[in-house]
C-alpha cells in the first residue's frame, strides 16, 4: 500500500497559517477555503463568557481539580443523556480527533484490516496507517458509502477490524449516508463481526432535508461507536469531543487515558457544559447552520459562475464541499498558484490513498459571504494559469 504522501503546504489543518507562504501578502489579504471551523463572527463568545463566569463559580473546586480521565461528570451525563445510554458509555476528550486515536490505538494492530471512505478525513488516513493498519477505501456515492462495493470486499475475504464512517456532511465530500444505506451497514457489521466508528462532528449542522437517524441509535448488538465534538457547533477553541460506546470498551480506553494525561482539561469542558445547560447550544447551532447555509449556496453559485466545468454536490450541512475540476487541472500545480493570488485550498488527493489530482475541498464555514466570489474567481484565474502553463 502506498503511504499517504504529505507535504507542509497540503497540510493546512493541522496549524500551520497558510499566510506563511503568501510573501508580502498579508494573513488579512487571505481568503482561505482551507480550515473547517467557524469564522468569529458566528462563535457566540458573549455566551462563552458567561458560561465560563458560571462554571466557576458553579464548581469551583471541580473546575479547577485533575478530574478523572472520563471527562467532567456533569458533562459526561448531558452527554449521556443527549444519546439515551448511561454515562459508563461515555468518554469526554481533549476533542475529537483525540476520541479517534483512543479508539483506534486501542483497537487496530499492525497489518489488521480498516475500510474507510473515498474520500476521508485525512488525518483519520495518516493516524490508521501510523498504527500500521491496512486501509481499504471504498467508494463514496452521493447517499454514501458504496454498500455494494463494501460487501464485494468483505466476500473477497477482508475482515476488517472496523470501518470508520462519516454519515452526515462528511469530511471532505459533504455527502449524507442514507437511512437505508445505514441500516444496510449494520447489517453488513453483524454479519462480518466488524465495529462501526461511527465519527459525526458535523451532524447538528443541518440547513436541508430532515435529520436521520444515527447508527447508535438503530444499534441493538454493540456494533457502534460514535464520536462527537464540540468544535463545530460551540467553537473550536474548547477543545471538547467524546466517544459514545459499550461500557466494558469505554472503560479499557478511560485506564489508558488515565495513564496518558491523567484527565482531560476539566475547565473548558465545565465551560461547555454550562454553555449547554443552559440552552445557548441551541442557539448557536442555528446561528452556525444559518450563516453555513448561506455560504454554501453562494459558493456553489460562485463555482458555476466562475468556473465551468466543475462538478459538485451541494451539501445538506455541514462544513465543507468537494469539487471536481476539469481532468486537465493538476492541484499540484493549482495549490501554489491560488496561494500566490491569495486563496487557500485543499487538494483533494490529501484525502484519499490515490487519485484526487483534479478535486480541491472548499471549507466555506470561515469565510464569510463578502469574500466567497472573490476567491472562487481568484481560484478560476489560479486554474487558467496553470491549464496554460
Amino acid at each position: 500500500m502506498r503511504p499517504i504522501r504529505r507535504t507542509r503546504e497540503g497540510r493546512t489543518e493541522n496549524g500551520i497559517d497558510p499566510a506563511s507562504k503568501l510573501g508580502a501578502m498579508t494573513a488579512e489579504q487571505l481568503i482561505s477555503f482551507a480550515r473547517g471551523a467557524p469564522s468569529l463572527d458566528i462563535v457566540d463568545v458573549e455566551g462563552l463568557k458567561a458560561a465560563a463566569a458560571r462554571a466557576f463559580d458553579a464548581d469551583p473546586a471541580g473546575v479547577t481539580a485533575y478530574g478523572t480521565s472520563v471527562g467532567y461528570l456533569p458533562l459526561r451525563k448531558w452527554i449521556a443523556d443527549k444519546h439515551n445510554v448511561s454515562p459508563d458509555q461515555v468518554i469526554v476528550t481533549n476533542g475529537s480527533l483525540q476520541a479517534d486515536a483512543f479508539l483506534f490505538g486501542h483497537l487496530v494492530q499492525p497489518g489488521d484490516d480498516v475500510v474507510v471512505e473515498k474520500p476521508t478525513y485525512d488525518r483519520t488516513l495518516l493516524n490508521l496507517q501510523n498504527l500500521g493498519a491496512k486501509v481499504h477505501q471504498v467508494t463514496l456515492q452521493e447517499d454514501g458509502i458504496d454498500i455494494d462495493e463494501l460487501r464485494g470486499l468483505l466476500e473477497s475475504g477482508v475482515r476488517p477490524k472496523l470501518a470508520h464512517i462519516i454519515p452526515n456532511y462528511q469530511n471532505p465530500a459533504g455527502l449524507t449516508l442514507s437511512a437505508e444505506k445505514r441500516r444496510a451497514l449494520l447489517a453488513l457489521a453483524e454479519q462480518y463481526e466488524f465495529l462501526i466508528f461511527e465519527d459525526d462532528p458535523y451532524v447538528d449542522i443541518r440547513f436541508r432535508g430532515e435529520a436521520l437517524p444515527s447508527m447508535l441509535s438503530l444499534d441493538t448488538n454493540n456494533l457502534v461507536v460514535h464520536a462527537s465534538s464540540f468544535t463545530k457547533t460551540v467553537c473550536p477553541g474548547v477543545r471538547v469531543g467524546y466517544l459514545v460506546g459499550p461500557a466494558a470498551l469505554i472503560d479499557a480506553i478511560a485506564k489508558k487515558a488515565t495513564n496518558l494525561y491523567i484527565s482531560p482539561g476539566m475547565v473548558s469542558e465545565a465551560i461547555v457544559h454550562q454553555f449547554c445547560v443552559s440552552g445557548d447550544i441551541e442557539k448557536s447551532v442555528r446561528t452556525v447552520s444559518a450563516a453555513l447555509g448561506e455560504r454554501a449556496k453562494v459558493l456553489a453559485e460562485s463555482i458555476r459562475k466562475h468556473i465551468p466545468g466543475a462538478t459538485f454536490t451541494e451539501p445538506d450541512g455541514g462544513y465543507f464541499l468537494w469539487v471536481d475540476l476539469p481532468s486537465d487541472v493538476d492541484v499540484d500545480k493549482l495549490f501554489p498558484a491560488a496561494m500566490k493570488k491569495g486563496v487557500a485550498v485543499v487538494k483533494g488527493s490529501d484525502f484519499l490513498l490515490d487519485g484526487g489530482k483534479s478535486s480541491l475541498r472548499l471549507a466555506y464555514s470561515a469565510v464569510t459571504v463578502d469574500q466567497i466570489d472573490e476567491g472562487v474567481r481568484r481560484i478560476a484565474e489560479a486554474i487558467e494559469e496553470v491549464r496554460t502553463a
